[in-house]
This record gives structure tokens, sequence and C-alpha cells, in this order.
């Protein structure tokens, strides 16, 4: 056998043995009659009343008290009912005499100590005394007796509940209100400033705690009468206190008073109230508090809000914040004070500088992102970015961006069925396009900057879009923007133009746009390795076309913005390049047609005079002008024969010439006209034209001998045609658009409602552009027509589609 082994087994003989001690014990105890109740319960008594009275017990006269009990419960039938009745006598007695103790105190501090102290004692002996008796909770209970039976928790409870519920219905019944009374008024003398122990305080407030003997609610007592009292005295208090204080100081004062007393009060309820697990005493405090202090004031605090963020008052904003938060709806004015401030303050900020703005875009969005940063700054600093105000704020600052009072743009449309124009929209994505354009292209606002200086401006810009509802008009414009600058190679970093289709596609703008841009970079790059393979294979033939001529093949798809070509008779030395250029194509990809677009085509020509040699960039259409007097340089050309030679659209050779003979930016012009013109509308067919032997560049009041001068400007791409078909062209795409989106809904819902369509239908845009009542009834309406849809014969709401 190990020595383990043996251990367990000696200790097994040693507790058998000891089992049988005891039953001999308690088998000649019955002999002898002395298990009776009235023999064994005076010798009992004296250790449970020294235990009642925390007078010290000897370990002796401990265990013997276990053994008594035991010996009554065990062979004493009646023994349990009679030692329990014996043992409520003597706890009633303990209670009484410590009631009288009590009672000999007047003065309110002098009561509570007393009380305290009594109960202190009393509670501690809660947890001693019935541990002797656990043996009469089992017999009460008419559980099985055996010495080896494991008492659980539960079965100390009866003596212990004997001893609370005593207490409660003696001293605690007769005083209760006395004590509650003497706390608060102990609570009302510290709200007052006055000092006082507040231990007095938190022991009647753990009395009440400890004094239940619920099972299922511990703090039933401590609820129904401390809490209570506390709330009520709290709210009694401050009623009193607050009007008096708000009319007295006023609105701004009263603000930092009733936060302070929020803070306060929630500070004082941590350490006067029970705050164990699942105890809500501080909450529900709190709640009392702000409804006292605060919803009762909701509406003239909140009369302060507007003239507080008008005048920016962050910290008194913030405080306002801070109290209104508590309340329910409380922060719902706040929101639309702020909202009406936004949205008023940014249209008068807007139409203040309307003068400027209307004529500059960089100061258009300089106006707009200093209004958002203003408001940012205002929703941050008086409301911590709180989400509910940020929304309000975007909210408000979307009816700014989008607003139509400063500038409107009109969308005309001709398809039949569908009017004339639409609802005016705002401008600001036309004009966001060209401020973009201003930073991406060689200009004196782009040279000026440096490149983390763009980049950061061209973010703001993608800020600002975000708020933009009809976007859709914004990558219109950016799109002719950009066709320009990478056909006129005019772009001043190709990375950022890049970067910037990127950056497009993160903010969400719709992938179909954002892939078209992207397919026009492509294809330059392709463009400018086919450009040199031209130019290698013509270099030994012809050594003039090879550094004359730079070809640009682009996928209509992704570059077309006009339905029709616009016609022109090209000079001889331009015509007789196009066969070539064609046949090289015609080699390199058979079955592909080209399609020449001279509108989107620009060269330079020299013109030399007198004076001196220049270099002029014109337009195709320019250059096809000026060659009418190559050949014969100082005649005089009419209009009507101008446009027999170029064979150009009126409305097309009209603005050519009055680019020529008007441009801007240059002192002398390079064409004349007789008689003199105010307009392109004032020549008619007998107007003469001829070539200004005097042209010159001047600098700085000096005539150059050389130079050179673009005449393109913002000619190129936007002839009057493509204007128009620009601003029909959006609303064509969205009325595609809408018909797209509602057959793609009615396909995966099979049957909707006439809300639930609309509702999906604007989500599925509104990165797009925002569709109006009006243009989803009309496409409705025609796929009904055409039978992709049809109307719910018992519901006139209902659609249901049709495979």
């Amino acid at each position: 056998m190990t020595f383990d082994k043996f251990v367990t087994s000696l200790h097994l003989r040693c507790v058998s043995l000891e089992r049988f001690r005891w039953n001999i014990k308690m088998a000649m105890l019955k002999q002898q009659g002395q298990s009776q109740f009235e023999e064994r319960w005076p010798l009992m008594r004296p250790t449970a009343l020294k235990l009642l009275r925390q007078e010290p017990v000897t370990k002796i006269e401990w265990q013997d008290l276990f053994c008594a009990v035991h010996s009554v419960c065990l062979w004493d039938d009646k023994g349990p009912n009679k030692m329990y009745g014996a043992l409520q006598e003597d706890i009633l007695d303990f209670i009484r005499h410590a009631q009288s103790r009590v009672l000999q105190h007047h003065e309110d501090s002098a009561l509570l100590k007393a009380y305290i102290a009594e109960w202190g004692k009393f509670f501690t002996q809660c947890d001693y005394l019935p541990k002797p008796f656990m043996q009469l909770v089992t017999s009460l209970a008419g559980k099985p007796h055996g010495s080896m039976q494991k008492k659980t928790q539960g079965e100390e409870s009866l003596v212990r509940k004997l001893m609370l519920d005593s207490w409660n219905q003696s001293i605690f019944s007769n005083i209760k209100q006395r004590l509650q009374d003497s706390a608060m008024k102990l609570l009302h003398a510290e709200r007052n400033g006055e000092a006082f122990d507040s231990q007095l305080v938190i022991g009647v407030r753990e009395s009440y705690v400890n004094l239940s003997s619920d099972v299922e609610d511990k703090l039933k007592i401590y609820r129904e009468n401390f809490e209570k009292a506390y709330l009520d005295a709290t709210e009694k208090f401050y009623k009193l206190k607050a009007p008096q204080y708000l009319e007295a100081n006023g609105v701004q004062n009263y603000m930092r008073y009733a936060d302070a007393k929020l803070k306060e009060e929630e500070t004082r309820a941590r350490r006067y109230l029970e705050t164990g697990w699942g105890c809500s005493s501080v909450s529900t405090l709190t709640e009392c508090c702000v409804n006292v202090l605060v919803t009762a004031f909701k509406e003239t605090i909140l009369k302060e809000c507007a003239s507080m963020i008008k005048n920016n008052e962050t910290e008194k904003l913030r405080l306002m914040f801070s109290l209104m938060d508590r309340v329910p709806d409380g922060i719902a004015p706040m929101l639309h004070a702020l909202e009406a401030y936004i949205v008023s303050q940014g249209l008068a900020d807007m139409m203040a500088a309307a003068e400027t703005i209307t004529t500059d875009s960089e100061k258009y969005v300089e106006q707009l992102l200093e209004l958002f940063n203003r408001f940012s700054a205002l929703v941050r600093e008086a409301f911590s970015d709180d989400p509910r105000f940020l929304t309000s704020r975007d909210k408000a600052y979307k009816n700014v961006v989008n607003d139509t009072s400063v500038f409107r743009l009109e969308i005309p449309m001709k398809n039949k069925g569908i009017g004339a124009k639409t609802q005016p929209e705002s401008k600001c994505p036309e004009l966001l396009a060209n401020y973009c354009d201003m930073l991406l292209r060689k200009t004196p606002l782009s040279k000026k900057l440096t490149s983390e200086e763009v980049e950061k401006k061209l973010k703001d810009v993608l800020l600002v879009l975000k708020y933009v509802q009809n976007k859709d008009v914004f990558m219109r414009y950016h799109k002719a923007h950009l066709t320009r600058r990478l056909i006129l190679d005019t772009s001043a970093d190709n990375e950022k133009e890049e970067n910037m289709v990127e950056w497009l596609r993160e903010v969400g703008m719709p992938a179909d746009y954002v892939n078209k841009l992207a397919r026009m970079f492509q294809d330059i790059k392709v463009s400018d390795d086919l450009n040199q393979e031209f130019k290698d294979a013509h270099r030994n033939n012809n050594e003039g076309i090879a550094d004359s001529i730079n070809i640009k093949i682009l996928n209509a798809g992704a570059w077309a913005r006009t339905s029709d070509r616009v016609t022109v008779s090209l000079p001889m030395e331009l015509e007789d390049y196009i066969p070539q250029v064609e046949e090289f194509y015609r080699q390199k990809h058979s079955g592909r047609k080209l399609q020449w677009h001279h509108l989107m085509s620009n060269g330079i020509i020299t013109f030399a005079n007198d004076i001196g040699r220049f270099d002029i960039e014109v337009t195709t259409f320019q250059m096809a002008v000026l060659f009418v007097w190559n050949q014969r340089p100082r005649d005089k050309v009419t209009y009507e024969s101008l446009r027999l030679a170029t064979e150009l659209p009126d409305t097309e050779l009209r603005r050519t010439l009055w680019s020529l003979a008007a441009f801007p930016k240059i002192k002398r012009q390079l064409l004349m006209c007789c008689p003199e013109s105010k307009s392109a509308k004032d020549f008619d067919d007998s107007t003469q034209f001829w070539i200004n032997q005097d042209f010159s560049l001047i600098k700085n009041g000096k005539v150059q001998k050389r130079g050179k001068i673009n005449l393109i400007g913002r000619l190129q791409l936007s002839t009057e045609k493509t204007k128009e078909e620009d601003n029909e062209g959006i609303m064509q795409l969205r009325i595609l658009r809408v018909q797209e989106a509602i057959v793609k809904i009615m396909k995966m819902r099979k049957h909707i409602t006439n809300a639930a369509l609309q509702t999906e239908l604007v989500e599925i845009l509104r990165n797009m552009f925002l569709p109006s009542k009006k243009l989803i009834k009309e496409q409705i309406e025609w796929l009904i027509e055409h039978k992709y849809m049809r109307r719910d014969e018992d519901n006139i709401n209902m659609f249901i589609y049709m495979a």
C-alpha cells in the first residue's frame, strides 16, 4: 500500500470513529431525558442572548449551542417550533430595548447616530446568530435529519429573516419617518452649503438597503422609502430655487447654474444613494433633476439658441447642448435653428458677393469653401461634431450649394411630351468644373501654386461636389474641359489629371462616367505611340509630313460630344495629309473606320508681314478662314465669299471671324472688317474682311518683331450647337437613367407600389442627379405604354413587371 492510500484509509477510520462516538452520546442523552426543549433551552438561551448583545462567547459555549440545537431538533418533535418561538421572543425583547435607547434622543443628528449604532450591532449579529440554528431551519422545513447533510445558504435565511422582519416591524416601522425626515434635513442643509457628517445619511441608506428579507427584491424597502423620499426632497428643493435663480440672473447664467447643479447632484447621489449592480437610483435621480432644472424651462432656454448661433457664442451653445441633450427631443429645436442659420447666412453671403463670384469661378468656390469651413468650425466648437448637428450642417449646406437665386442653369428640352424646359437648376456644378479646369490647365493660377496646393484645392472642390445635387452636370462639363486639355495639350500636370479621375471614383461618381474619362487617357497614350509610328514610317519619304502632323485616334464612345460633324473646306496643305493617315491606319487596323472631327483639331501657322514673323495657334476653322488670303494677302473678301470658300455653317463662320477680328487679349487684331461691327451678328453678306498688315504683338508698350500668340482661347470644342446638345444631352441621359433604374427595380421586385418605387429610384440615382416627380411620372407612363410594366387592375398604385 502506498503512503497516500494509507493516509486516506486512516482518515476514513477516524471519521467513522467520530460518528460512532456522536451516536453513543445522542443515545445517552435520550435515555437521560435531557433532550426536551424545556430542559435544554435555559442552557442555550444565555449564549443566544450574548450573541444578540455582541458579548464574548467562548468556544465551548459556541460548540455547545450547536450541539443543543441539534439535540432538540433530533429528539423532540415539538422542540423546533418551541425553540423558534422562544428565539423570536428574545429577539423582539432585544429590539424593544434598542428602540428605547434610540428614542431617548430628540435632536436629528443624535437620533441618527444612535439608530445607526444600534442597527450596526444588530445587523452584524444577523450573520452570526443564524449559524448555530441551521438544524432548526432544516427541521421546520420538514427535511430529513442527517449529521452529514449539506446545509445550503438559504437554510440560514429563516433565522436571519426572523431577525430582519422583527427589526422592521418594531423599531423601523415606528421611527422610519423620523429617520427619513432627519436624513432629508441634513441633505437640505448640505445643498444650502452647511457642513455635516455624511456618514449619518449613508448609515440610514445602508439600513434601508440591508433591511429587506425579500429574496426576489432586496431593494424593495429602500426604493419604497429612502429613494422615494430622496427624490421628493430633491424635486421640492429645486422647484423652489430654480425659478428664483432664473428670474434673478437670466437664461445664460441659469444654464451655468443648472449644469453645475446637475453635476453636483449626480456626485451627491453616488455618495448617498445605492449604486450596486442592477440599481438605477442615480440615473433616476439625474432624470428627476433634469426634469425640474431643464425640462421645466426648456422653451425659455431654447429661445436664446438662434441669437447664440448668429453671434457665434460657442461656449454658451456648448452648455445649452449639454443641457438639452438630456431632455427628450430637446435637441430638435437647436438642429432647426442651426439649419435655418446656415441657409439664411450662406445665401446672404453669396448674394453679397454675387458681383464677384458670378464672373470668377475661383472666387465662387473659395466663397463656398469659406462658408463650409465657418459652419464646420461652429459645429465642432459648439456641438463637438455631434453626428446630429453634422447632419443638419450637411442638409443646410446642400441647400446653399444647390440654390438657384445667385446662379441658374436652364436645361431646355425639345422632345415632344416632355415640355419646353425643366425647373431651373443651380449652376454650381458647372462652376466647379470650370474651377477644376483652371487648376489642371496651364493658367496663371496653376502656375503660381505648388503641386501640393493644387491637390489641396482639387480636394476642396471634391468636398463641395459631395453636396451638389446634380453631379451629372459637373461630369458633363468636366469631361468637356478634359477633352480640350488633352487635345490642345494644355494640362499642367498629367499625373494630377489621372489622379483626379480616381478621386472622382472615390467620392462616388458613377462608374460609367469615370470609366469614360479613364478611357480618354488610354486613347491619348495609344495615339502617342501610333503617331510616333506614323512619323517613323513617313520620315524617309516625306520629311515635312513627319514633322508637321500630329494625329490623335480617339474612341467615339468615350470622346463624342456631338451627333453631327461640322463641315469645313480644309486648306490644300492639310487636305493632302488625310489619305496618307487613313491608309496608314487601315494597314494597322482593318475594319475600323475613321471619322475626321475638324472641330477638335488645331495647328500653328506662321504669319509674316513688314513688321516681323509671328507664330499663331489657331483652330482648324480659323486656319481655313486665314488660308483664304494665303495667295492674295492684301485683298478684301466679302462674308459671302468666305462662306463659299470655307463651307463653314453660318453660325460657326460668324464665331470664327469674330474671334479673329475682336480677340480680347491683343491690341492689334489679325483681321479687319468694314463696316465695323459690335458683334458677330452684325455681319452680313457684303461685310468685307482683310488681313491687317500692321498686325504685331505689343509687350510693355513696345512692338515685337517676333512672338507667339494663341487665338484659340475658349473657342475650341464649344460651338453653339454643342452647347445646346450638351444641355439636351444631360436631360436625355437623365431620361435613359430613370428608365433603366425603373426597369431594374421592377425586374427585381416583380411588383411594387408607386411610393416604394419612387423611394428606391431616388436612392439609386442620388449619386448622379435628383429626378423630379414629373420626370418619374412621364417615364413610368412611357414604360407602361411600351409594355415594360403595367398597373394592377385592382390597385392603380401598384405596378407589375412584364417580362
